[in-house]
């Protein structure tokens, strides 16, 4: 049986994530993950029951946005095909982490992505005029393939890096990253499910909870995103991402001297 106070915090999470899922086009795993390590559960635990949750988020909130017209098939198929392969990597890296040093690395990753959410500004700016060099299908392919291994890796949808590579290499608006990206975690969240399950990493009733807390959040937020703006959009998804790497270095911090 879980504990009420454990129980109460996985729901509040899964909501939390939930609703920052819709907003953002990440599955959650970046609330989810450091909040079951926060619970006492193992990274590792975390990383595998989060793939769970997110699966049920994202389903979530890709039917809001179908039914709203925001839902690109096409898109979500050529990024989300790669990712089902190379979330398997992912999966096998993170059974070879040390807990600290898998902890770490997610942090760094959430830092980078702060810089990238703006590099395709920055770029447009300082390159008016010039077409895209990259090729669009090997573009969407680096996308999904670096996604799926995020997937496995750190039990996010891989939205965190989806979503600054689809504006950086693809010209997307943020906007349409977000939804496109929470399509596509559809698909990595449930590959790396299966990779986890199959490894006995996943807590099935950790992971159902938090997915029902997120697909209320996901229900309410991907009906207000149309609304906000690009700037505000921008602001919200780096803000949050340096305030959850800070916890996740904490973590990394306390699980490094309680070896």
């Amino acid at each position: 049986m879980l504990a009420s106070a454990n129980l109460l915090g996985l729901s509040f999470g899964g909501l939390i994530a939930g609703i920052l899922a819709g907003f953002l086009g990440i599955g959650g795993g970046t609330i989810l993950v450091p909040l079951m390590v926060g619970l006492g559960y193992t990274p590792l635990q975390g990383v595998a029951t989060s793939s769970l949750a997110i699966v049920i988020t994202s389903i979530s909130g890709s039917i809001q946005n179908w039914r709203m017209g925001y839902f690109d098939t096409q898109r979500v198929i050529s990024l989300g095909l790669p990712a089902l392969f190379t979330a398997q990597i992912g999966v096998y890296l993170a059974s070879k982490f040390v807990s600290y040093l898998l902890l770490i690395a997610f942090g760094l990753l959430l830092l980078i992505n702060i810089y990238l959410v703006d590099l395709k500004k920055r770029l447009t700016t300082k390159n008016q005029g010039k077409s895209q060099r990259i090729n669009p299908a090997i573009a969407r392919l680096c996308t999904g393939g670096a996604a799926g291994i995020l997937a496995g890796l750190f039990g996010v949808g891989g939205g965190v890096i989806m979503v600054p590579m689809q504006i950086l290499l693809l010209g997307e608006t943020i906007k349409t990253a977000i939804q496109t990206s929470l399509g596509v975690i559809i698909l990595t969240a449930l590959a790396a499910c299966i990779g986890h399950t199959l490894s006995h990493n996943v807590l099935f009733t950790e992971g159902i909870l938090l997915g029902i807390g997120g697909l209320v959040g996901a229900q309410m937020s991907t009906r207000i995103l149309p609304k906000l703006s690009d700037t505000t959009i921008s602001i919200i998804f780096r803000l949050m991402l340096g305030l959850l790497s800070l916890y996740v270095f904490s973590q990394a911090w306390q699980s490094f001297h309680s070896r």
